[in-house]
């Protein structure tokens, strides 16, 4: 079946439409209402005018360009339906970006039937794009792009490992982390979705996430994978779904990870 799928050209002018919502509101004390939704295992869960103004944005356009397509995002929800989704993150890291930090990003992914085929990684702040294009992973920095090559061949001792936030371990005790980080050269914390792009970019090796939502993950999915890397959930299964999710530069060491941290 002949589907109306959109080339990258698209996805720069969503995320240059939602640059225009998030970036003024970064580190402004002007225009940022921030509240909170209920989420299991969190007292706070941020949620500003900048999530919301941005998906807002990015929804007119898709619907303006591209009105039979579905779209699942963040703060709105998920409307239409067919084989072609889009999935939306506004606001990836919504408390780095209260912080100040620039690890945050806005996220667009593209479903068909299903699979994961194209994504977008957007930080505004530092000017930096990742995307896949069905085809091949790119990164674009001052005008400059260039393609993405996750690290292949290398040890697990040599291996680095990140995860967000040390908060989830407690509440997820079968998940093996510690015999993972203590195998592994070092452990890092709080780099959000930019530490999946620094992956893809071969300067992380491993990325574990707890407790994923579609919209956290289906972006970075193809550009994982079309750099040469391997993602799943820790049952081994597609993440398209979200949930307890592993991705790894070398397959053979996402297979050794697998093996640990189920053990």
């Amino acid at each position: 079946m002949n589907y109306n799928i959109p080339d990258i050209d698209f996805f720069h002018k969503l995320a240059d439409a939602a640059d225009l919502q998030t970036l003024p509101r970064y580190r402004s004390q002007n225009d940022l209402h921030v509240g909170s939704k209920p989420k299991e295992g969190y007292r706070f869960d941020p949620v500003t005018d900048a999530d919301r103004e941005a998906e807002r944005v990015m929804r007119a356009l898709i619907d303006a360009t591209f009105p039979e397509h579905a779209i699942m995002g963040e703060e709105f929800g998920t409307t239409g339906s067919g084989p072609i989704q889009w999935v939306l993150d506004p606001v990836d890291g919504t408390r780095p970006f209260l912080c100040g930090l620039p690890v945050w990003a806005t996220l667009i992914g593209l479903n068909v039937d299903g699979r994961a085929r194209m994504g977008m990684m957007d930080q505004p702040f530092t000017g930096e794009r990742f995307w896949a294009d069905g085809q091949q992973a790119w990164y674009q920095r001052q005008g400059v792009t260039t393609p993405l090559s996750t690290r292949k061949n290398v040890s697990l001792a040599q291996a680095i490992l990140h995860t967000t936030s040390p908060e989830p371990l407690a509440r997820h005790p079968k998940v093996n982390f510690a015999a993972l980080s203590a195998a592994t050269l070092m452990t890092r914390y709080g780099g959000e979705c930019y530490a999946m792009a620094m992956l893809a970019a071969g300067r992380i090796d491993i990325c574990l996430e707890y407790d994923l939502q579609p919209y956290d993950i289906v972006a970075l999915i193809p550009i994982i994978e079309q750099a040469g890397g391997r993602i799943t959930t820790l049952q081994g299964e597609r993440p398209e779904s979200g949930g307890q999710i592993l991705a790894c530069g070398c397959p053979r060491l996402h297979e050794q990870a697998l093996s640990i941290l189920n053990g």
